[in-house]
């Protein structure tokens, strides 16, 4: 429980503010996201921090239970899988990406999805 906590009251702040961010600066975003799918490197790049960030978090959380740890668990593998992904498939990333990019809606939801991750994640390891 303790990792869990932690994980907890590292992540939310994170989480609040990137959703915070996302919103507020959408078309920045939009225009950072585009930059970034036509760039190899940074696809890698991503790719190999988010399977070495993800494989971290699911090694020492890994806790598949009926409560509010299993959201850092499901990052942790969501990490791992975007990690795969944008490492073995770059051009399905690219491609995606472009398709994704043609309005700022997924960017506002994006933000939106974090901050309420972010906010559940605050509430349940700060208040412990």
């Amino acid at each position: 429980m303790q990792t869990s906590i932690f994980l907890a009251r590292l992540l939310a702040p994170v989480l609040v503010i990137l959703g915070a961010s996302l919103v507020m600066h959408r078309t920045l975003y939009t225009a950072m996201a585009n930059e970034f799918i036509a760039s190899p490197a940074m696809l890698f790049l991503a790719g190999a921090i988010a399977l070495t960030g993800g494989v971290a978090m699911v090694l020492v959380h890994n806790v598949w239970v009926a409560d509010w740890r299993v959201i850092i668990t499901l990052l942790g593998w969501l990490m791992v899988l975007a990690g795969i992904v944008r490492l073995l498939l770059p051009e399905f990333v690219k491609r995606l990406g472009r398709d994704m990019l043609k309005s700022e809606r997924p960017i506002l939801f994006a933000g939106i999805g974090w901050i309420i991750i972010g906010a559940v994640l605050g509430y349940a390891g700060y208040t412990r």
